[in-house]
């Protein structure tokens, strides 16, 4: 895990949106990535608080895909449910 001490929120060079597509609205998340793929994801409705902490990219995609996040690619239409 990384250190407490490092502060994504200040010190990234790539951003994410990951949502939750079964919830309605969609639930989001927030992943940053530094330089060195340190990343950190966040919850938007937890007042931006840390969720999680992974050393690498393909960490935190694995934590968001075995939760069923999906990333947003584009834009996201709502749809009316019939």
């Amino acid at each position: 895990m990384l250190s407490p001490a490092l502060d994504l929120a200040d010190n990234w060079t790539f951003t994410e949106l990951w949502i939750d597509p079964t919830a309605a609205p969609p639930y989001v998340l927030i992943l940053l990535g530094d330089d060195q793929e340190n990343c950190c994801i966040y919850d938007p409705a937890q007042k931006y608080q840390v969720v999680f902490k992974a050393s690498s990219y393909s960490e935190a995609r694995l934590w968001l895909l075995e939760d069923e996040y999906e990333r947003v690619e584009g834009q996201l239409r709502a749809e009316k449910v019939a």
